[in-house]
Parts: structure tokens; sequence; C-alpha cells
């Protein structure tokens, strides 16, 4: 098994993205801990995996508190020894167009992006550089860590800064064998895509059929929205990667949307 005894955060995996890699990751032999602001659907997250005879355990983590992330962290090592692998997930999105964003929505957006990115960061590679067993950070960027879109101005700017961030984990985690990568998918059809079709719907004035064929999937070269599965198993992929020979990198996962 891939990622046998590996231990893996994933937060905000009690749904959509996360939860797919969550229950992937255990079926290739990780230990994962579901890291999310939901702790109920967290719990029934971890309880679903254990029925299928995997390790898993949930955590209470709102990634823009240093606490709630230190915490989350520090019980992870206590249950299971250590950190091995972490899956930078959770995410919001807000359509707004940048005349109309409040202040309040854009630091929103990037505390739990960009902020979120690095504690969880921070508290990983302590523990990673501690046990000096290497590990792998993996953060979930986007195409828009790449391009743009209207209307999501700070999700853009966030994704974008994710990967400044994981070049310079790269560089700096080298030395103790500690990988940085960033998943950019294209759109993949979630509960958080579903609520923007509405919501583009109505800023742009068209159909919401429009918005999915030619708005969100206008660029890919089939038409297709990238799957939950798509991104589990590259996911994979990088978290058992043997070598730093791929770090520092953003694999796009887009039905050709974005080609870099």
């Amino acid at each position: 098994m891939l990622l046998k005894d590996k231990v893996a955060i994933v937060t905000g995996a009690a749904s959509g993205i996360g939860k797919e890699i969550a229950f992937e990751f255990a079926r290739v032999g990780a230990k994962v801990v579901i890291a999310d602001l939901a702790l109920e659907q967290a719990k029934a997250c971890a309880d679903e995996i254990g029925k299928e005879g995997f390790q898993a355990m949930a955590v209470a983590m709102d990634v823009t508190s240093e606490a709630q992330v230190d915490q989350g962290v520090a019980d992870t090592v206590k249950a299971y020894g250590g950190v091995d692998i972490l899956i930078s997930n959770a995410g919001i999105q807000i359509i707004n167009p940048v005349v109309d964003l409040t202040l309040d929505q854009w630091n929103k957006m990037l505390a739990i992006h960009l902020t979120g990115g690095f504690l969880t960061t921070r508290a990983c590679m302590r523990e990673m550089v501690k046990a000096g067993k290497g590990g792998s950070i993996i953060y979930m960027g986007s195409v828009h860590s790449h391009e743009a879109s209207p209307l999501k101005a700070p999700y853009v700017a966030s994704k974008h800064g994710l990967l400044g961030l994981a070049r310079v984990v790269a560089k700096e985690g080298a030395k103790d064998g500690i990988r940085s990568n960033v998943i950019c998918p294209g759109f993949v059809r979630t509960p958080l895509v579903d609520k923007q079709i509405p919501e583009q719907a109505k800023e742009l004035g068209i159909s919401e059929a429009d918005v999915v064929k030619n708005v969100m999937l206008k660029d890919t070269v089939d038409g297709e929205f990238t799957t939950t599965a798509d991104v589990a198993q590259t996911a994979i992929f990088l978290a058992g990667f043997p070598s730093n020979a791929l770090t520092g990198q953003s694999v796009l996962v887009s039905h050709g949307w974005c080609m870099k």
C-alpha cells in the first residue's frame, strides 16, 4: 500500500474534495485525520472510514485559528505519533465584483485559504522537522492559481499566494526531506461549485446552463468537470513521490483548461 502507516492531516475533509482525499488516502494505507470546522461531520466521516476497516480520527480545526491548528496537530501527534502528510484543502467561495467586495469578505477569503495554509504548514513542518523523517505538504490550489476570472478577486489572489508559499516551503524544507506542491483543479462539481452557478448566472445575466457551458467548462478540451476522484489520485501521487525531484510544483488537473 503506497502510503501504508503514513499519517495524513486533511483540512476541510468533512465534505467535497477533502472527504474524497481522506477516503482514498485511507484506502492506500494512511492513517487519516479529518480536520474540519464542522466537528460532527468530521466525526461522521472518520466513522465511515473506520467502518471500511481503516484508521481515521476527527479533530476540530478552524484553519484561521492559530490555537486550533496547533492543538489539532498536537492531538494528531499524540494519537498517531507524528505527521507525514498535510493536505491544506479548507476553502470557501464568495462571488462579487471588486467594487462590491467588503473588506470583511476579502479578509475572510485570504484568512481561510492563505493564512490557513500558512498556519497548518508551520505546525506540521515543526513536527516533520522534529521527527526527522521528511514529509509532504500539498496545497489545494486551483486553475485560478494561474488564471483569473471575474467576480473572484480574493479567491484568485489567495490561490496565487499558495503557489508562492509552496515554493518557499519547498526551498526551506528540502534539507529536512519535506516536499511541497500545489494541486490546481479546474471546476469540480462539489456543493461549493453548485452554489456558484446561480450566483454567477445572476451577476452575469445569463442562464445557469450557460454558466456551466460557457463560463466553467468553456476552455476545457472535452466540456467535462474535473472529479473529486481525479484530485484525490493526484494527491496520492504527490504524497507518495519518493524524492525531492518533484517539489515546488503546481500540477494542473483541469481537462486542459489551463496548460502551463
